[in-house]
């Protein structure tokens, strides 16, 4: 029986964002990490840019990455238009739901710093800001829209419970950014994706076992027909429309979130609907498993390998007094 002490209830929302509409896609994560949190969990997990809807036409609509492409070009504008920004009191009900309850909320947005978007992971966390993590390598198409993160985004918030921390989709893939957050001590540890595609799945599990923490692989649901009322909802554009016309699929998002353990099995899978995915951990795993494997640890060999983070921000522009 899991000592209640050692244990943490999580859910992972798995749901469809609201495309474009970042005000409505607000409402809707309050509401479902507010039923997560009544059910119990003390950790709840969103989708990779779950505020705003990923960015789908960049690899679904036939050319979308054509150079002054008007349909992206729309698009972007949008983007940067409704995109939360940094203190952004449309936020305030995802922070005020925290402190009053307790719990954690880890949700994928995109943010607007000056006039650059960024894949932010925000985790909201009781009487403190929200700690931001900006990906630090957009993957593929999305460096059509997205800017780079730094370092000064590379943390964990240190629960009453333990360290949790995040890394955004192909992040979790990057050896030395693993090693960083390894050496932060995490016991929980958010991977977003926009699908939890089986080899999704197998980088969440390597990363609990090599981490020797928990690990929630937290995907998103999405379908054509939400890029259109999404589009809809915040006054419409018919050269973003007709980009939106193009995708060939209807599903576009297949969740597929999971929770794993830190000898890396599945303890929770999802189907490819919406739903809240639950699971109770037991923290006392973490120790145990760390005999074996720490890779922060008696298996890091400092003599050989060194690594080294540089955690300023990078803002491009120094303005001296």
């Amino acid at each position: 029986m899991t000592d209640i002490h050692n244990s943490l209830p999580v859910a992972i929302c798995q749901a469809a964002p609201i495309p474009l509409d970042f005000t409505g896609g607000i409402e809707k994560a309050t509401c479902l990490a507010r039923e997560a949190i009544e059910g119990g969990a003390k950790f709840v997990a969103f989708g990779e840019t779950f505020l705003g809807g990923y960015p789908l036409w960049l690899d679904e609509s036939p050319g979308a990455a054509l150079w002054d492409h008007p349909g992206t070009k729309a698009l972007h504008a949008i983007m940067l238009e409704q995109a939360i920004v940094p203190g952004d009191e449309r936020l305030l009900p995802l922070q005020e739901l925290c402190d009053a309850t307790g719990a954690c909320v880890s949700l994928g947005a995109h943010e607007r710093v000056r006039q650059s978007l960024y894949n932010n992971q925000l985790l909201f966390r009781p009487g403190e800001a929200p700690l931001d993590h900006r990906k630090l390598v957009p993957t593929h198409g999305e460096r059509l829209i997205w800017m780079r993160g730094d370092g000064s985004t590379l943390g964990v918030h240190q629960a009453e419970w333990g360290n949790v921390g995040n890394l955004i989709c192909w992040e979790n893939w990057m050896p030395l950014a693993r090693s960083a957050m390894h050496n932060l001590g995490e016991a929980v540890h958010v991977a977003a994706w926009p699908t939890v595609r089986e080899v999704h799945a197998l980088a969440s599990r390597h990363y609990a076992f090599e981490g020797r923490c928990f690990v929630l692989g937290a995907g998103l649901v999405q379908h054509k027909v939400d890029l259109f009322d999404g589009l809809e909802r915040v006054g419409g554009n018919a050269e973003a429309k007709a980009l939106f016309e193009a995708i060939e699929s209807d599903v576009l998002n297949r969740g597929g979130s999971v929770i794993v353990a830190p000898d890396a099995r599945v303890i929770a899978q999802a189907g490819e609907g919406e739903e809240i995915l639950r699971a109770e951990l037991d923290l006392s795993e973490i120790g145990g498993g760390l005999a074996s494997l720490d890779t922060d640890g008696h298996y890091s060999r400092p003599d050989v390998f060194e690594l080294s983070v540089d955690t300023r921000a990078k803002d491009g522009v120094n303005w001296g007094s």
